[in-house]
């Protein structure tokens, strides 16, 4: 399993709570929806540490 690295983060409330609700409708937490949303961007960016490496 990955080792996971707690940090702070500042967002707008708005943001926030649309985050929450559509981690909510998806069955997630709040930090499973971000972590998830930002793994997806990420690959669909190609800048996932195995994709740059050429692994995809």
């Amino acid at each position: 399993m990955a080792k996971k690295k707690a940090f702070a983060l500042r967002i707008d409330e708005k943001l926030l709570k649309a985050i929450e609700k559509w981690g909510s409708d998806e069955f997630r937490s709040t930090n499973g929806q971000l972590e998830w949303m930002l793994h997806k961007s990420l690959r669909e960016a190609h800048r996932l540490p195995d994709q740059v490496k050429g692994k995809t």
